[in-house]
């Protein structure tokens, strides 16, 4: 009975393996934009903060690289404050992923460049590295267009 259940659980174990394996290999349209949670902790800053934290817009919007840990292969998340600001003056505070909680291989603001467009708003480009089945790892960019009036955020890879 017990080599049973054992040979159960083990094939659920493999089962979910190969689906979350098949969904990490998918390709990605857009990045995932949410509301700040676990990954804007402020312990998940990545080292050295100085070098993993920028400011745009005359300091309205601040970009901050996030490093959860784990999955090492999309560990780093990226952290947007930015206008609008609630009614006590708080800037928005959102997290981009490359898909869901799923973070990229690799982000860094040493590299990003900014501009702007009045139609869309600041957009910021940054060096990034996604991974994907077979262990391959990409460099790539990830735009952020950021709309301080509305408050819109997308992102794209380059």
């Amino acid at each position: 009975m017990e080599s049973s259940n054992l040979q159960s659980r083990a094939m659920r174990v493999t089962g979910a393996a190969a689906v979350w394996s098949l969904m990490l290999a998918l390709p990605v349209a857009a990045q995932d934009v949410a509301e700040c949670d676990w990954r804007a902790a402020a312990q998940a800053i990545a080292e050295p903060w100085a070098a993993n934290t920028a400011t745009f817009a005359n300091g309205a919007v601040r970009l901050a690289v996030m490093d959860v840990l784990e999955p090492a292969a999309g560990a780093y998340h990226l952290l947007i404050l930015s206008p609008p600001r609630s009614e006590l003056g708080e800037r928005q505070c959102r997290v981009m992923s490359a898909d869901g909680s799923f973070g990229f291989a690799g982000l860094s603001v040493v590299g990003a460049t900014a501009s702007y467009d009045p139609a869309t708003g600041l957009t910021v480009s940054l060096p990034a590295k996604r991974w994907s089945e077979g262990d391959v790892f990409t460099d790539t960019r990830l735009l952020v267009t950021i709309n301080q009036a509305s408050g819109a955020i997308s992102g794209s890879l380059e």
